[in-house]
């Protein structure tokens, strides 16, 4: 009778143990794809362009650590430099800093970040006005305060969409776009 009462302990346990097996794996899953997500950062300079079309949608791959939305690329810095590094940067990548068309342009993926980001947006002392760095006027109602009118600032932005006209001379992380169509 005894050995009758270990068989279905025996099983008991054989299940149980089967079960957190599975569960062990699941996790193991779940957290690979979270720090996947959370790596979404490029930590060093780009690699090639890859220029092949996306099936169906009239888009372009985007560079190896560059992140894709809405067929542009945008490449989010985790190395400070000046601005005019960052843009110099940006442009042997064949792109050009931030340059924000709407107020809710890449919030998807910046919205947990706390950092600044220069952006193509710098004050020209000539013309006494916000301008990006294609030359372009730059639309007050974009942000909420743009009133540091100093020559020589270029600014900043964050994911609260806060902005702040900093010295060109100091060091800030820095967002490339690549605009494919």
């Amino acid at each position: 009778m005894a050995a009758f009462q270990r068989t279905p302990w025996r099983l008991i346990s054989g299940i149980l143990g089967v079960m957190c097996l599975v569960l062990m794996a699941t996790l193991g899953i779940m957290l690979k794809n979270a720090f996947t997500k959370q790596s979404i950062q490029p930590t060093s300079s780009p690699g090639p362009t890859t220029m092949e079309p996306q099936k169906g949608s009239g888009c372009y791959f985007c560079q190896e650590k560059w992140i894709g939305h809405r067929c542009n690329c945008y490449f989010i810095s985790n190395e400070k430099k000046t601005w005019a590094e960052s843009r110099d940067f940006c442009a042997s990548q064949n792109s050009s800093l931030l340059q924000l068309k709407t107020k809710d342009e890449l919030q998807q993926f910046i919205k947990y970040i706390r950092k600044f980001y220069w952006i193509g947006l710098s004050y020209s002392g000539q013309h006494h006005a916000w301008l990006w760095e294609d030359g372009s006027a730059f639309s007050k109602d974009l942000f909420e305060s743009t009133e540091q009118k100093n020559a020589g600032n270029c600014m900043v932005y964050n994911a609260l969409k806060s902005v702040l006209g900093e010295p060109c001379t100091d060091e800030n992380y820095y967002i490339c776009e690549q605009r494919l169509i």
